[in-house]
């Protein structure tokens, strides 16, 4: 498993029972988790200093109960500074085990010896973002919601990026990539974590287990002539690495490369455990 062990500002404390507690800087946040089916005491005082405590509601969907926590505040992960603020459905707009894959690819791209350009697909408040373009890439970021590009924005701003080369797209990832063909553009490396289920700008369907896979057939059709990596999360059911390499090592079969899949997941700090947060597929360049 590839686990996102170097961050200072967050930490999962414990988790029991289908929750987890965590710190997110100074403030302590319970939320619920499907991959913690066992049960153990909760004995750890985190769980009664909580900030803010997210319930799943039975019909489904949920809601935050909320006991003295800002409605926005930032965190620091090294040199990239995020904006956090709770929205539907338990989010905070950070997925903080992604970054043993910011770690990876900014090694990447440092070490490359020539400039590089990296698309990232369905990129959110732009976490993946920031931290290629701080690693000296040029971006071009799409998501189809104009509120969560707006938010990678501030990200970008508050992580001292607000002059990078950073292009904003709100579009359909999918229609973003045919346009980009047609155009003739290309990309060193490619970056994407699409979700389960989803609608484009104008109401397109998105169902990951029927439109992954023809996506990155599209995409590397987007790829330079070296390119340097391509970078795939999931955090669906049935799409293990496994699956993951499949389908890379079909895509990129002319593509010289190496190709590697794992679980990533956060370290739980009370017990040792590390907590599963999903898959990713890495093809990186020979």
């Amino acid at each position: 498993m590839w686990i996102a062990d170097q961050w200072k500002d967050y930490e999962v404390i414990d988790c029991s029972n289908g929750e987890k507690v965590e710190r997110w800087g100074k403030y302590i946040l319970v939320r619920p988790d499907p991959q913690v089916i066992w049960d153990t005491p909760k004995s750890n005082k985190a769980w009664r200093n909580m900030n803010a405590h997210y319930h799943r509601s039975k019909k489904g969907g949920g809601e935050w109960e909320f006991f003295d926590l800002p409605e926005q505040w930032s965190i620091h992960y090294k040199n990239l500074t995020f904006q956090l603020k709770p929205f539907s459905f338990k989010h905070t707009g950070l997925f903080p085990e992604q970054a043993v894959n910011w770690d990876w690819f900014s090694s990447k791209i440092k070490n490359a010896g020539r400039p590089i350009k990296v698309l990232n697909l369905f990129a959110y408040t732009g976490g993946a973002t920031i931290a290629a373009a701080a690693s000296g890439a040029s971006v071009t970021h799409v998501d189809a919601s104009k509120g969560m590009v707006t938010w990678a924005k501030e990200n970008a701003i508050s992580s001292g990026l607000k002059d990078a080369p950073i292009r904003w797209i709100v579009d359909d990832c999918v229609k973003f990539v045919e346009r980009e063909i047609r155009r003739g553009n290309h990309y060193d490396a490619i970056i994407m974590d699409p979700p389960s289920y989803g609608r484009g700008t104008k109401g397109e369907i998105w169902k990951i287990e029927d439109c992954v896979y023809p996506l990155i057939q599209l995409c590397t059709k987007l790829l330079s002539d070296k390119p340097l990596f391509f970078l795939i999360s999931s955090y669906t059911t049935g799409l293990q690495p496994a699956v993951l390499s499949y389908m890379l090592g079909t895509a990129l079969k002319n593509f010289n490369g190496t190709i590697n899949s794992s679980e990533i997941g956060l370290p739980v700090s009370s017990n040792g455990l590390v907590l599963p947060c999903g898959a990713s597929g890495r093809w990186e360049s020979k």
